[in-house]
């Protein structure tokens, strides 16, 4: 059943990582490259700057600790305990495995670190903001991030699902001890519902991103 899953794996993985061009080559590269997050990140802390400093920092400490559980997690713990190679790395598909800019990564891949940390801060980030527009936009960027990985030849679709699933549960973690710390003191941990025009916002951040990698993709094939 394992040896069966991990060929279909390997099969829709071929299909996605082969489907390439020289302009998406450089599109993926791009929304993969941490810098990708400038303008959601600054768009996020934009919409806390009206909720006091307290409430502020409480939402952006819930997100840093979903991360460093998300990340720790999947390339401390889990990427050692598994050992699955990478797509790069994996004897079986040499040569079949297309690549940018000669990026191989690590040597083993499950779970994706990038499909666990967008997904986490998709989750919490619409936990918080209680804000059905924040969440769909940022979960829909957390699947540009996952596939990205996928073209770019260093995971495999079930790496990507399984950090999917390790960030979620990370986030839905956190938000639980956050609710947990609201009932206690309510004064100290709540965090006031955002507005429609702050989940606009959000969902114009992944918008605006996605059309400025578009927009400088093809100057960046002059570097190819």
């Amino acid at each position: 059943m394992a040896l069966h899953i991990n060929s279909l794996d390997q099969q829709i993985f071929l299909v996605l990582n082969g489907s390439h061009s020289t302009y998406f080559d450089w599109v993926m590269w791009n929304i993969s490259s941490r810098l990708s997050w400038l303008i959601i990140m600054l768009a996020f802390l934009w919409v806390l700057h009206d909720k006091g400093w307290r409430q502020a920092a409480l939402a952006v400490v819930a997100v840093v600790i979903t991360l460093i559980i998300t990340d720790q997690v999947s390339a401390g713990v889990i990427k050692g305990l598994v050992e699955r190679l990478r797509p790069t790395h994996e004897p079986a598909l040499s040569g079949m495995v297309h690549t940018v800019n000669n990026y191989v990564g690590g040597t083993y891949g499950f779970v994706s670190s990038h499909a666990a940390n967008s997904f986490g801060v998709a989750i919490i980030a619409g936990l918080i903001m209680k804000n059905r527009t924040v969440l769909w936009s940022m979960l829909g960027w957390a699947v540009l991030q996952s596939f990205s990985r996928i073209y770019l030849g260093v995971h495999y679709p079930g790496d990507a699902l399984g950090g999917a699933v390790l960030g979620v549960v990370a986030a839905l973690l956190v938000y639980g001890i956050l609710k947990l710390m609201q009932r206690f003191w309510p004064n100290a941990f709540s965090i006031e519902k955002f507005t429609v025009n702050n989940g606009r916002l959000m969902a114009y951040s992944v918008a605006l991103t996605i059309i400025i990698i578009a927009a400088i993709s093809p100057f960046w094939l002059l570097k190819l």
